[in-house]
């Protein structure tokens, strides 16, 4: 995980009003799950996946069958020589509540005027409660945009930087990142749009489909993918 700041951070640019996982809409979503199997992406054709978060059990690689062929769509859409490169999709249950335990004790080290309930609102914002965690349903991915020869483009900030350490310019929409940048997210964020995913505004390399985010964001009634196991 990166690291905090260990200063109070800069005062925030103004950001349109967002939606982040810690909202009581996103918990009441009803659950669906369509039974989709998950993927090994590292077994298809086409799609770049790093290891950089690679775990024993291969978890970070894997993803239900219909978001692969949504990423596979979006790919095939992107300005020639780019590729989508993946850096973690299925995350256990059990992964996702300690990165969420730990980054919100963090804020709380370096913000200890913060209630619990702002702590948790914050700690949303990079990483999501696990109530509700996109990753654990395999249906959500991290992403960003690369050369054919896997050389990563400039797109603000490195994936997974935290909104304290990056002064809001992780944000999707952030204007604290340079012009190449913002036009390398539309370059991701049409693609991805296109071909049905949505994006998580605090995280530029955030997409999914099927979860309670998406179910939302999109008015679905319920779900295409609820919590799920990896399998043995």
């Amino acid at each position: 995980m990166t690291e905090l700041l260990t200063s109070p951070p800069a005062p925030a640019v103004a950001q349109s009003p967002m939606i982040l996982l810690s909202d009581p809409r996103i918990a009441a979503v009803p659950l669906g799950d369509n039974g989709e199997c998950l993927v090994d992406l590292r077994e298809v054709p086409g799609l770049l996946v790093d290891g950089r978060l690679a775990d024993a059990a291969g978890a970070y690689a894997h993803l239900r069958e219909g978001t692969v062929e949504r990423l596979l769509r979006a790919q095939r859409t992107l300005p020639g020589g780019l590729r989508l490169l993946v850096i973690e999709a299925y995350r256990p249950l059990r992964l996702q509540t300690a990165y969420f335990e730990q980054y919100r004790e963090q804020l709380r080290e370096v913000r200890p005027d913060w209630d619990d309930a702002r702590l948790h609102v914050e700690a949303s914002k990079y990483v999501s409660p696990p109530q509700v965690a996109p990753h654990s349903t395999g249906g959500t991915v991290d992403l960003t945009l690369c050369t054919e020869d896997g050389v990563e483009l400039d797109l603000g900030t490195e994936v997974n930087a935290t909104p304290l350490a990056s002064q809001d310019a992780c944000f999707t929409a952030s204007p604290r990142v340079s012009a190449q940048a913002r036009r390398n997210r539309e370059i991701l964020s049409t693609a991805l749009r296109g071909a049905g995913l949505v994006n998580y505004p605090t995280e530029w390399w955030h997409w999914s489909y099927g979860d309670r985010y998406w179910a939302l964001t999109t008015r679905a009634e319920r779900t295409c993918y609820g919590p799920v196991d990896l399998p043995r």
